[in-house]
């Protein structure tokens, strides 16, 4: 699925429509350079999950965990069983010794939540037996934006 969005408001739909589709134990690996919207889509997607938490890039602390307040509660999804969200952000390392140190094992388990991974790049070799939805952001000026998502079944 191929989208150019024009604004912050179309941004928002897309991440509706993924919301939608995404289930537990997904793994979203967000590809693109700084300032092409993949913190803003996250932001967006967590909320369309029904998650009330802040989104914050995790750039300097790598990992932000959000979880439902209430799990009882409805969301706006049907697909209410994502109970967690894992963001992750890997632009800050360098290397893959790095990662290692990390506990890539761990880290990159959904633990029947979702994960979503700015800077994928250098995680790929653990992810290449997992089922990843590769979403590809690129700034066209303005707010524009042309957003691809791969292997979204």
């Amino acid at each position: 699925m191929e989208k150019i969005v024009n604004s912050t408001e179309e941004t928002k739909d897309l991440a509706r429509e993924l919301a939608e589709r995404v289930e537990p134990n997904q793994i979203l690996a967000l590809y693109g350079n700084l300032g092409s919207g993949k913190t803003t889509f996250t932001r967006f997607l967590v909320r369309s999950l029904g998650f009330k938490n802040k989104v914050q890039s995790p750039s300097f602390v790598l990992s932000r965990i959000y979880k439902k307040k209430d799990p009882k509660k409805r969301g706006k999804k049907e697909n209410d069983e994502i109970n967690q969200i894992k963001h992750l952000d890997f632009y800050r390392l360098v290397s893959h010794e790095e990662i290692s140190d990390l506990g890539p094992q761990e880290l990159l388990d959904p633990d029947g939540g979702i994960i979503i991974i700015e800077w994928p790049e250098m995680v790929e070799e653990h992810l290449k037996d997992k089922e990843v939805i590769k979403i590809y952001f690129t700034d066209l000026g303005n707010e524009k934006r042309k957003i691809e998502i791969h292997n979204l079944h």
